[in-house]
């Protein structure tokens, strides 16, 4: 038996799965429906937790549950105290899109009062420790860690639960951590992957792609290593198991799924652009983030090095992306979109996983 079939057992023996295959945490795009069809199709289905309300949470569970009986799991991103707000910043940036701001009827600061209308700091944002309460209560098979991995006291809970501990990595140091931390699995994610860079240790402008990651990960760390990153195809998931991935995460190739919950463009873009129409970009969210390239962020390329950081900036960002999309101004929405962009075709997501579970 290969190193890669050992790898693809013990996934499937500590989750229940059939094939390993998960989808990417999107929120928003990662509807119940999706969520559920992953799962029924033998997948391992994830639910996007991080902005979530405990009750939310309960209750996007509940709805999956509906759907499937199978295994699903759960998304968090743990929290972190060395992350920084720079106030100078978002106030600049406020002042640089206050027109736009404006033109979308949002609070424009016009007073000056900025930070009376945007949550720069984060008082309004779901409390990590009772979004980790109600997702343990809800059963999932395996919860995974962004951002890092869970601390100590969570990594205890889930082994008394038996919930799979899952993390995310970027660079091998990063799954090296993950591995000392306790984590039975580990998500690689590829320079190719769509969204924001999910770095804790190295920077996140270490961009380092699946072909040199995934293998480094496998021989360093002996754990269930599975891939995300730009992966749309068959072929490419053999070759993935080829470098020892035992499966694989994606996003991209939802997207044009009928239980997607992502819009005409997002869809359009999915299935007929191309990679070129990607960017890295720290405008949204102060995080370096791959995304469709739109005007906006044409427009606001001097302020890349300007943000109030993460996840400050969403503060801001946040509520101007919401309100594009609610008025069908996906110029400047936030559209999340991996390499795989042009390659995903997928009317379901049992036609997506089916065309992707391939047999060594």
């Amino acid at each position: 038996m290969s190193q890669t079939q050992d790898s693809r057992i013990r996934f499937a023996q500590m989750t229940g799965v059939e094939t390993p295959i998960l989808n990417a945490p999107m929120s928003g795009i990662a509807t119940p429906a999706l969520v559920a069809a992953v799962s029924e199709a033998g997948g391992l289905g994830v639910i996007p937790a991080t902005d979530l309300m405990p009750e939310q949470i309960i209750d996007f569970a509940s709805q999956v549950k509906v759907l499937t009986q199978r295994p699903f799991a759960i998304n968090l991103t743990v929290p972190d105290d060395k992350r920084l707000t720079n106030k100078e910043h978002f106030l600049g940036f406020c002042d640089a899109i206050s027109m736009l701001l404006t033109e979308l009827d949002l609070p424009d600061g016009a007073d000056g009062e900025w930070l009376k209308y945007y949550d720069m700091e984060g008082k309004t944002r779901p409390d990590f420790f009772k979004q980790f309460e109600a997702a343990l209560s809800v059963k999932p098979v395996a919860m995974i860690s962004s951002f890092g991995g869970f601390r100590e006291p969570e990594a205890e809970r889930l082994e008394e639960e038996g919930v799979v501990n899952i993390g995310t990595a970027t660079t091998l140091r990063e799954a090296k951590v993950l591995r000392a931390a306790g984590c039975q699995a580990i998500i690689v994610q590829g320079a190719e992957a769509a969204g924001p860079r999910l770095s804790f240790e190295d920077s996140e402008d270490a961009m380092v792609g699946l072909m040199s990651l995934v293998p480094a990960a496998v021989k360093a760390t002996g754990l269930p290593v599975l891939a995300a990153g730009g992966i749309a195809t068959a072929d490419q998931l053999q070759g993935l198991f080829a470098m020892g991935a035992a499966g694989s995460v994606i996003g991209t190739a939802l997207l044009t799924t009928q239980e997607s919950g992502a819009g005409e463009v997002h869809r359009y873009y999915a299935e007929s652009g191309t990679a070129g129409d990607t960017v890295m970009t720290r405008v949204y969210n102060g995080r370096l983030s791959r995304v469709l390239r739109n005007g906006l962020i044409e427009a606001l390329v001097d302020y890349e090095g300007k943000t109030a950081g993460y996840p400050a900036q969403w503060a801001l960002m946040g509520p101007l992306h919401h309100q594009a999309v609610r008025l069908g101004r996906f110029d400047l929405a936030m559209l999340p979109l991996g390499q795989s962009a042009g390659r995903s075709a997928y009317r379901t997501v049992n036609a997506c996983l089916k065309a992707l579970s391939v047999e060594e």
